[in-house]
Protein backbone atom coordinates (compact mmCIF):
# COMPACT_ATOMS: atom_id res chain seq x y z
CA UNK A 1 0.00 0.00 0.00
CA UNK A 2 1.12 3.53 -0.78
CA UNK A 3 -0.41 6.13 1.51
CA UNK A 4 -1.16 9.12 -0.70
CA UNK A 5 -2.46 11.18 2.20
CA UNK A 6 0.40 10.03 4.45
CA UNK A 7 3.15 10.80 1.96
CA UNK A 8 1.93 13.66 -0.19
CA UNK A 9 -0.13 15.53 2.40
CA UNK A 10 2.21 14.91 5.32
CA UNK A 11 -0.18 13.25 7.76
CA UNK A 12 2.67 10.90 8.78
CA UNK A 13 6.31 11.73 9.46
CA UNK A 14 9.26 9.32 9.78
CA UNK A 15 9.43 10.05 13.52
CA UNK A 16 5.89 8.73 13.97
CA UNK A 17 6.97 5.20 13.06
CA UNK A 18 10.30 5.44 14.89
CA UNK A 19 8.52 6.41 18.12
CA UNK A 20 7.10 2.88 18.34
CA UNK A 21 10.37 1.16 17.50
CA UNK A 22 8.84 0.09 14.18
CA UNK A 23 7.59 -3.12 15.81
CA UNK A 24 4.39 -4.36 14.18
CA UNK A 25 2.88 -5.43 17.49
CA UNK A 26 3.17 -1.90 18.87
CA UNK A 27 2.43 0.23 15.81
CA UNK A 28 -1.05 1.72 15.36
CA UNK A 29 -2.80 0.50 12.23
CA UNK A 30 -2.06 3.59 10.14
CA UNK A 31 1.69 3.04 10.62
CA UNK A 32 1.86 -0.73 10.11
CA UNK A 33 3.28 -0.46 6.59
CA UNK A 34 6.42 1.10 8.11
CA UNK A 35 7.17 -1.79 10.49
CA UNK A 36 10.70 -3.22 10.52
CA UNK A 37 9.90 -6.80 11.52
CA UNK A 38 7.38 -7.34 8.69
CA UNK A 39 5.26 -9.82 10.58
CA UNK A 40 2.75 -10.80 7.91
CA UNK A 41 -0.63 -9.21 7.50
CA UNK A 42 -2.71 -12.20 6.40
CA UNK A 43 -5.71 -12.28 4.10
CA UNK A 44 -7.95 -15.24 4.88
CA UNK A 45 -10.38 -16.01 2.08
CA UNK A 46 -12.86 -17.72 4.38
CA UNK A 47 -15.16 -18.79 1.55
CA UNK A 48 -15.21 -18.96 -2.23
CA UNK A 49 -18.95 -18.36 -2.36
CA UNK A 50 -20.26 -14.92 -3.33
CA UNK A 51 -23.64 -13.39 -4.07
CA UNK A 52 -22.19 -11.20 -6.85
CA UNK A 53 -20.46 -11.99 -10.16
CA UNK A 54 -17.57 -9.54 -10.36
CA UNK A 55 -15.84 -9.69 -13.72
CA UNK A 56 -12.40 -9.08 -12.16
CA UNK A 57 -12.69 -11.50 -9.21
CA UNK A 58 -9.28 -12.96 -8.39
CA UNK A 59 -10.88 -15.94 -6.59
CA UNK A 60 -13.21 -17.16 -9.36
CA UNK A 61 -15.98 -16.87 -6.74
CA UNK A 62 -19.46 -18.17 -7.56
CA UNK A 63 -22.84 -18.28 -5.83
CA UNK A 64 -22.71 -21.95 -4.94
CA UNK A 65 -21.60 -24.00 -1.97
CA UNK A 66 -18.04 -25.32 -1.90
CA UNK A 67 -17.24 -28.25 0.33
CA UNK A 68 -13.55 -27.67 1.04
CA UNK A 69 -13.64 -24.73 3.46
CA UNK A 70 -11.84 -24.80 6.80
CA UNK A 71 -14.24 -25.67 9.62
CA UNK A 72 -14.89 -23.27 12.47
CA UNK A 73 -12.53 -25.16 14.76
CA UNK A 74 -9.83 -25.41 12.09
CA UNK A 75 -10.22 -21.69 11.51
CA UNK A 76 -9.85 -20.88 15.18
CA UNK A 77 -6.72 -23.06 15.40
CA UNK A 78 -5.30 -21.15 12.44
CA UNK A 79 -6.10 -17.82 14.12
CA UNK A 80 -4.50 -19.01 17.37
CA UNK A 81 -1.31 -19.73 15.47
CA UNK A 82 -1.38 -16.33 13.74
CA UNK A 83 -1.73 -14.62 17.11
CA UNK A 84 1.19 -16.55 18.61
CA UNK A 85 3.25 -15.79 15.51
CA UNK A 86 2.64 -12.07 15.95
CA UNK A 87 0.61 -11.30 12.83
CA UNK A 88 -0.88 -7.88 13.58
CA UNK A 89 -3.86 -8.02 11.24
CA UNK A 90 -6.10 -10.67 9.73
CA UNK A 91 -8.29 -9.58 6.83
CA UNK A 92 -11.39 -11.71 6.28
CA UNK A 93 -12.24 -11.87 2.60
CA UNK A 94 -13.84 -14.23 0.11
CA UNK A 95 -15.81 -14.64 -2.06
CA UNK A 96 -18.12 -12.72 0.18
CA UNK A 97 -17.07 -13.36 3.79
CA UNK A 98 -20.45 -12.44 5.27
CA UNK A 99 -22.01 -15.41 3.49
CA UNK A 100 -20.13 -17.64 5.91
CA UNK A 101 -22.42 -18.23 8.96
CA UNK A 102 -19.58 -18.23 11.50
CA UNK A 103 -17.83 -15.11 10.19
CA UNK A 104 -18.69 -13.02 13.25
CA UNK A 105 -17.59 -15.84 15.57
CA UNK A 106 -14.25 -16.14 13.75
CA UNK A 107 -13.64 -12.40 13.70
CA UNK A 108 -14.48 -12.21 17.40
CA UNK A 109 -11.97 -14.99 18.07
CA UNK A 110 -9.25 -13.05 16.23
CA UNK A 111 -9.99 -9.91 18.26
CA UNK A 112 -9.98 -11.87 21.52
CA UNK A 113 -6.53 -13.17 20.61
CA UNK A 114 -5.22 -9.62 20.28
CA UNK A 115 -5.22 -9.19 16.50
CA UNK A 116 -6.88 -6.46 14.49
CA UNK A 117 -9.69 -7.96 12.47
CA UNK A 118 -10.89 -6.29 9.27
CA UNK A 119 -13.33 -7.38 6.59
CA UNK A 120 -13.23 -6.93 2.82
CA UNK A 121 -16.79 -7.18 1.54
CA UNK A 122 -19.10 -6.10 -1.26
CA UNK A 123 -21.28 -4.54 1.44
CA UNK A 124 -24.59 -5.83 0.10
CA UNK A 125 -25.24 -8.09 3.10
CA UNK A 126 -24.51 -5.55 5.82
CA UNK A 127 -27.80 -4.77 7.51
CA UNK A 128 -28.06 -2.61 10.65
CA UNK A 129 -28.13 -5.75 12.80
CA UNK A 130 -25.05 -7.22 11.10
CA UNK A 131 -23.21 -3.92 11.51
CA UNK A 132 -24.08 -3.85 15.20
CA UNK A 133 -22.72 -7.39 15.62
CA UNK A 134 -19.47 -6.38 13.96
CA UNK A 135 -19.23 -3.31 16.19
CA UNK A 136 -19.89 -5.37 19.32
CA UNK A 137 -17.00 -7.76 18.69
CA UNK A 138 -14.56 -4.89 18.12
CA UNK A 139 -13.97 -5.18 14.39
CA UNK A 140 -11.37 -2.58 13.34
CA UNK A 141 -12.49 -1.77 9.81
CA UNK A 142 -14.88 -2.68 7.00
CA UNK A 143 -13.67 -2.17 3.42
CA UNK A 144 -16.53 -2.10 0.92
CA UNK A 145 -15.84 -2.59 -2.78
CA UNK A 146 -17.26 -0.15 -5.32
CA UNK A 147 -16.02 0.07 -8.89
CA UNK A 148 -17.88 3.22 -9.81
CA UNK A 149 -21.28 4.77 -9.31
CA UNK A 150 -24.63 3.18 -10.12
CA UNK A 151 -24.59 1.40 -13.52
CA UNK A 152 -20.79 1.29 -13.76
CA UNK A 153 -20.47 -0.51 -10.43
CA UNK A 154 -23.36 -2.88 -11.18
CA UNK A 155 -21.79 -3.76 -14.53
CA UNK A 156 -18.56 -4.82 -12.84
CA UNK A 157 -20.36 -6.54 -9.99
CA UNK A 158 -22.64 -8.45 -12.35
CA UNK A 159 -25.82 -7.86 -10.33
CA UNK A 160 -28.27 -4.99 -10.72
CA UNK A 161 -28.88 -3.11 -7.49
CA UNK A 162 -25.48 -3.97 -5.99
CA UNK A 163 -24.53 -0.28 -5.80
CA UNK A 164 -27.59 0.74 -3.81
CA UNK A 165 -27.18 -2.19 -1.41
CA UNK A 166 -23.50 -1.34 -0.91
CA UNK A 167 -24.45 2.24 0.01
CA UNK A 168 -26.95 0.86 2.50
CA UNK A 169 -24.16 -1.27 3.97
CA UNK A 170 -21.92 1.79 4.29
CA UNK A 171 -24.68 3.70 6.06
CA UNK A 172 -25.30 0.77 8.43
CA UNK A 173 -21.62 0.69 9.40
CA UNK A 174 -21.56 4.43 9.98
CA UNK A 175 -24.69 4.26 12.12
CA UNK A 176 -23.11 1.48 14.21
CA UNK A 177 -19.89 3.47 14.63
CA UNK A 178 -17.59 1.18 12.62
CA UNK A 179 -14.82 2.70 10.51
CA UNK A 180 -15.74 2.02 6.90
CA UNK A 181 -13.97 2.76 3.64
CA UNK A 182 -14.13 2.11 -0.09
CA UNK A 183 -12.11 -0.21 -2.35
CA UNK A 184 -11.94 0.67 -6.05
CA UNK A 185 -10.12 -1.35 -8.74
CA UNK A 186 -8.96 0.85 -11.61
CA UNK A 187 -9.21 -0.17 -15.26
CA UNK A 188 -9.99 1.40 -18.63
CA UNK A 189 -13.74 1.19 -18.16
CA UNK A 190 -14.01 2.96 -14.81
CA UNK A 191 -10.99 5.23 -14.26
CA UNK A 192 -13.13 8.17 -15.29
CA UNK A 193 -15.18 7.48 -12.14
CA UNK A 194 -12.31 8.42 -9.79
CA UNK A 195 -13.49 12.04 -9.32
CA UNK A 196 -17.02 10.77 -8.57
CA UNK A 197 -15.59 8.43 -5.91
CA UNK A 198 -13.96 11.43 -4.24
CA UNK A 199 -17.28 13.27 -4.40
CA UNK A 200 -18.91 10.28 -2.73
CA UNK A 201 -16.31 10.29 0.06
CA UNK A 202 -17.14 13.89 0.80
CA UNK A 203 -20.92 13.60 0.46
CA UNK A 204 -21.17 10.48 2.63
CA UNK A 205 -18.41 11.45 5.06
CA UNK A 206 -16.47 8.24 4.32
CA UNK A 207 -13.00 8.48 5.94
CA UNK A 208 -10.96 6.13 3.76
CA UNK A 209 -10.51 4.84 0.21
CA UNK A 210 -8.09 2.41 -1.41
CA UNK A 211 -7.54 2.59 -5.17
CA UNK A 212 -6.34 -0.79 -6.44
CA UNK A 213 -4.33 -1.28 -9.61
CA UNK A 214 -5.58 -4.24 -11.63
CA UNK A 215 -3.83 -7.58 -11.01
CA UNK A 216 -4.08 -10.25 -13.70
CA UNK A 217 -5.41 -13.17 -11.63
CA UNK A 218 -8.60 -15.19 -11.48
CA UNK A 219 -11.24 -13.69 -13.75
CA UNK A 220 -9.01 -10.62 -13.86
CA UNK A 221 -6.65 -12.67 -16.06
CA UNK A 222 -9.02 -11.98 -18.94
CA UNK A 223 -8.71 -8.21 -18.44
CA UNK A 224 -5.02 -7.71 -19.25
CA UNK A 225 -5.97 -5.79 -22.40
CA UNK A 226 -8.34 -3.66 -20.31
CA UNK A 227 -5.72 -2.45 -17.86
CA UNK A 228 -4.75 1.20 -17.98
CA UNK A 229 -1.93 2.18 -20.26
CA UNK A 230 1.12 3.64 -18.56
CA UNK A 231 0.06 7.16 -19.48
CA UNK A 232 -3.51 6.54 -18.27
CA UNK A 233 -2.09 5.20 -15.01
CA UNK A 234 -0.02 8.33 -14.49
CA UNK A 235 -3.07 10.51 -15.09
CA UNK A 236 -5.15 8.41 -12.69
CA UNK A 237 -2.51 8.63 -9.94
CA UNK A 238 -2.18 12.38 -10.52
CA UNK A 239 -5.95 12.74 -10.19
CA UNK A 240 -5.90 10.77 -6.93
CA UNK A 241 -3.07 12.94 -5.58
CA UNK A 242 -4.76 16.18 -6.66
CA UNK A 243 -8.14 15.29 -5.18
CA UNK A 244 -6.56 14.08 -1.94
CA UNK A 245 -4.62 17.32 -1.59
CA UNK A 246 -7.75 19.34 -2.34
CA UNK A 247 -9.65 17.67 0.49
CA UNK A 248 -6.80 18.37 2.89
CA UNK A 249 -6.56 22.01 1.83
CA UNK A 250 -10.28 22.43 2.48
CA UNK A 251 -10.08 20.90 5.94
CA UNK A 252 -11.82 17.67 4.95
CA UNK A 253 -8.94 15.17 5.07
CA UNK A 254 -9.44 11.56 4.04
CA UNK A 255 -7.11 8.58 4.26
CA UNK A 256 -6.30 7.76 0.63
CA UNK A 257 -4.13 4.86 -0.48
CA UNK A 258 -3.16 3.15 -3.71
CA UNK A 259 -2.56 -0.59 -3.73
CA UNK A 260 -0.83 -3.21 -5.89
CA UNK A 261 1.56 -0.99 -7.85
CA UNK A 262 4.56 0.18 -5.86
CA UNK A 263 5.76 2.41 -8.68
CA UNK A 264 3.34 4.87 -7.08
CA UNK A 265 5.86 5.50 -4.29
CA UNK A 266 8.75 6.78 -6.44
CA UNK A 267 6.22 8.62 -8.61
CA UNK A 268 4.98 10.62 -5.60
CA UNK A 269 8.54 11.33 -4.49
CA UNK A 270 9.56 12.57 -7.95
CA UNK A 271 6.45 14.74 -8.14
CA UNK A 272 7.33 16.34 -4.79
CA UNK A 273 10.84 17.01 -6.06
CA UNK A 274 9.47 18.72 -9.17
CA UNK A 275 7.21 20.83 -6.99
CA UNK A 276 10.13 21.84 -4.78
CA UNK A 277 8.58 20.34 -1.67
CA UNK A 278 10.67 20.42 1.49
CA UNK A 279 9.06 17.13 2.48
CA UNK A 280 10.53 15.10 -0.38
CA UNK A 281 13.40 13.78 1.75
CA UNK A 282 11.02 12.64 4.51
CA UNK A 283 8.84 10.89 1.96
CA UNK A 284 11.84 8.96 0.63
CA UNK A 285 12.64 7.84 4.20
CA UNK A 286 9.10 6.56 4.66
CA UNK A 287 9.18 4.75 1.33
CA UNK A 288 12.38 3.00 2.36
CA UNK A 289 10.69 1.92 5.60
CA UNK A 290 7.73 0.62 3.63
CA UNK A 291 10.05 -1.43 1.35
CA UNK A 292 7.49 -1.81 -1.42
CA UNK A 293 5.84 -5.08 -2.35
CA UNK A 294 5.98 -7.61 0.48
CA UNK A 295 4.19 -10.65 -0.97
CA UNK A 296 5.67 -13.73 0.67
CA UNK A 297 7.28 -11.73 3.45
CA UNK A 298 5.15 -9.08 5.16
CA UNK A 299 1.95 -10.11 3.40
CA UNK A 300 0.39 -13.53 2.92
CA UNK A 301 -2.84 -15.31 2.13
CA UNK A 302 -4.69 -18.43 3.22
CA UNK A 303 -7.41 -19.81 0.98
CA UNK A 304 -10.75 -21.27 2.02
CA UNK A 305 -9.22 -24.77 1.88
CA UNK A 306 -6.22 -23.83 4.06
CA UNK A 307 -3.64 -23.41 1.29
CA UNK A 308 -0.96 -20.82 2.01
CA UNK A 309 -0.01 -18.36 -0.74
CA UNK A 310 2.34 -15.41 -1.17
CA UNK A 311 -0.68 -13.16 -1.65
CA UNK A 312 -4.32 -13.49 -2.61
CA UNK A 313 -3.57 -13.33 -6.34
CA UNK A 314 -1.00 -16.14 -6.50
CA UNK A 315 -3.35 -19.10 -6.03
CA UNK A 316 -1.58 -21.39 -8.47
CA UNK A 317 1.38 -21.52 -6.07
CA UNK A 318 0.93 -22.92 -2.56
CA UNK A 319 3.62 -23.37 0.09
CA UNK A 320 1.60 -25.77 2.25
CA UNK A 321 -1.71 -26.11 4.05
CA UNK A 322 -2.65 -25.03 7.57
CA UNK A 323 -4.62 -28.26 7.97
CA UNK A 324 -1.29 -30.08 7.92
CA UNK A 325 1.20 -27.58 9.35
CA UNK A 326 0.78 -24.29 11.24
CA UNK A 327 0.96 -21.16 9.12
CA UNK A 328 3.91 -19.93 11.20
CA UNK A 329 5.96 -23.03 10.32
CA UNK A 330 5.09 -22.84 6.63
CA UNK A 331 5.87 -19.12 6.45
CA UNK A 332 9.29 -19.42 8.07
CA UNK A 333 10.37 -22.61 6.28
CA UNK A 334 13.03 -21.45 3.82
CA UNK A 335 13.25 -24.87 2.15
CA UNK A 336 10.58 -23.95 -0.41
CA UNK A 337 12.65 -22.36 -3.20
CA UNK A 338 10.07 -19.80 -4.34
CA UNK A 339 9.12 -18.67 -0.83
CA UNK A 340 12.80 -18.34 -0.01
CA UNK A 341 13.40 -16.24 -3.12
CA UNK A 342 10.40 -14.02 -2.39
CA UNK A 343 11.88 -13.13 0.98
CA UNK A 344 14.91 -11.74 -0.84
CA UNK A 345 13.41 -11.06 -4.27
CA UNK A 346 15.51 -8.00 -4.96
CA UNK A 347 18.32 -10.46 -5.68
CA UNK A 348 16.31 -12.31 -8.32
CA UNK A 349 14.36 -9.75 -10.38
CA UNK A 350 15.46 -9.36 -13.98
CA UNK A 351 15.58 -6.76 -16.71
CA UNK A 352 14.87 -3.13 -15.92
CA UNK A 353 13.78 -4.10 -12.37
CA UNK A 354 17.25 -5.43 -11.52
CA UNK A 355 18.97 -2.11 -12.24
CA UNK A 356 16.16 0.22 -11.16
CA UNK A 357 17.22 2.98 -8.79
CA UNK A 358 13.96 2.50 -6.88
CA UNK A 359 14.31 -1.22 -6.22
CA UNK A 360 14.75 -0.66 -2.47
CA UNK A 361 11.52 1.32 -2.21
CA UNK A 362 9.46 -0.68 -4.73
CA UNK A 363 10.60 -4.20 -3.90
CA UNK A 364 10.28 -5.34 -7.49
CA UNK A 365 6.55 -4.67 -7.66
CA UNK A 366 4.10 -7.52 -8.45
CA UNK A 367 5.70 -10.82 -9.45
CA UNK A 368 2.35 -12.46 -10.21
CA UNK A 369 1.61 -9.78 -12.82
CA UNK A 370 4.99 -10.34 -14.45
CA UNK A 371 4.37 -14.08 -14.56
CA UNK A 372 0.87 -13.65 -16.00
CA UNK A 373 2.18 -11.70 -18.99
CA UNK A 374 5.64 -13.17 -19.62
CA UNK A 375 5.54 -16.59 -17.96
CA UNK A 376 8.55 -15.57 -15.86
CA UNK A 377 7.84 -14.49 -12.29
CA UNK A 378 11.13 -12.58 -12.15
CA UNK A 379 10.57 -10.54 -15.31
CA UNK A 380 9.76 -6.81 -15.01
CA UNK A 381 6.24 -5.98 -13.88
CA UNK A 382 4.43 -4.84 -17.06
CA UNK A 383 2.33 -2.38 -15.03
CA UNK A 384 5.36 -0.31 -13.97
CA UNK A 385 4.73 3.02 -15.65
CA UNK A 386 8.01 4.73 -14.77
CA UNK A 387 10.16 5.58 -17.78
CA UNK A 388 13.67 4.24 -18.36
CA UNK A 389 14.97 7.70 -17.59
CA UNK A 390 13.10 7.88 -14.29
CA UNK A 391 14.48 4.55 -13.08
CA UNK A 392 18.06 4.95 -14.33
CA UNK A 393 20.69 4.59 -11.55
Amino acid sequence: MIGISKLYCGTVEPSDALRYGRHSGKLPSHLLQFSADKKPVVVWNVTRRCNLKCIHCYAHARDEAFGDELTTEQGKAFLDDLARFGSPVVLFSGGEPLIRPDLVELADHAVQKGMRAVISTNGTLITPSVAQELKTIGLSYVGISLDGLNEVNDHFRGVRGAYDKALQGIAACQEAGIKVGLRFTMNRFNHQEIPAIFDLLEERDIPRVCFYHLVYAGRGSDLVQDDLSHEETRRAVDCIIDRTADLHRRGKPREVLTVDNHADGPYIYMRLLKEGSERAGEVLELLKMNEGNNSGRGFGCVSWDGSVHADQFWRHLSFGNVRERPFSEIWTDRSHPILNMLKEKKLHVKGRCSTCRWLDVCGGNFRVRAEAVSGDMWAPDPACYLTDGEIAP
